[in-house]
């Protein structure tokens, strides 16, 4: 029982805990403060302007000659590698705080189960955002522009920051799990330029050799790069988004449930 003598009320310690919604918003904004203090957002800026440049300058003059807008066409991969970027950084976050004992402290104190794992989480779609506006703008300078319209340029932007926060739990869950900040960043940068490079985010997937068509042409950045190369031309149609949608649906039923349950293990 506790007493606040300036008003008379009697109550109890429960009381006078912050509810859920309250630690999140505050673990949220510690977050931020360390990003903005780390200059992590300036980075997330910087970040598209490198994806922009290294890859529309090399293939640009060759792709033209195909009769290839590539300023059009090479948009979708840099943004999903803009996304694959922040979670990367997801990723560390949760290694770190996990390596310091943050994690364990918060495990200890009457602290809502799934709130760090949110703030985490919240402040890198917030980084996913600024990155994705980054990387729109640096598009434009290079001549992409949203030619379907701007209910499909909303689609292009949702589905790509649905992609960022999926990516972010699994990556979450890895780095709480592994505790190891830079092996991790290792780990994941490795299987993330291999799917990139295969991927028809760059060149058709008529420009592989023949053996490795089917593998590039069907893997989920090769789909999830056509479905939002349409999203910016004539439209996406449900024919050519559903198996970004199946792809970006398994990953969602293994990844955040992963997710949750890092957050929630102890040891």
């Amino acid at each position: 029982m506790t007493i606040d003598f300036s008003t008379g009320y009697a109550g109890s310690n429960d009381d006078l805990q912050p509810n859920g919604f309250q630690q999140w918003r505050a673990l949220t904004g510690r977050t931020m403060r360390t990003m903005v203090g780390r200059s992590q957002l300036f980075v997330a800026i910087l970040i598209p302007l490198v994806f922009t440049l290294g890859y529309y300058l090399p293939l640009k003059y060759v792709m033209s000659v195909r009769g290839v807008d590539y300023a059009q066409y090479v948009m979708p991969i840099v943004v999903l590698q803009t996304m694959a970027f922040t979670m990367m950084s997801n990723a560390q976050l949760a290694a770190f705080e996990t390596m310091n004992g943050f994690n364990e402290r918060m495990q200890a104190m009457p602290v809502a189960a799934l709130a760090p794992l949110g703030a985490r989480i919240t402040a890198g779609q917030c980084r996913s955002i600024v990155a994705l506006a980054a990387a729109i703008g640096f598009g434009h300078v290079i001549g992409f522009r949203f030619v379907a319209g701007t209910g499909q340029a909303m689609l292009f932007c949702v589905f790509a920051l649905a992609v960022g926060l999926v990516l972010s739990l699994g990556a979450d869950a890895l780095g709480v799990i592994t505790k190891n900040p830079q092996a991790l960043s290792q780990a994941l940068a490795l299987p993330t330029l291999i799917l990139g490079m295969l991927s028809c985010g760059f060149v058709p997937a008529t420009g592989f050799p023949e053996w490795i068509q089917p593998f590039v042409r069907n893997q989920p950045i090769s789909q999830f790069s056509i479905s939002m190369q349409a999203m910016t031309t004539t439209g996406v149609s449900f024919h050519v988004l559903w198996p970004s949608l199946l792809w970006l649906g398994g990953a969602a039923a293994l990844f955040v449930p992963l997710g949750v349950w890092a957050s929630g293990r102890r040891g």
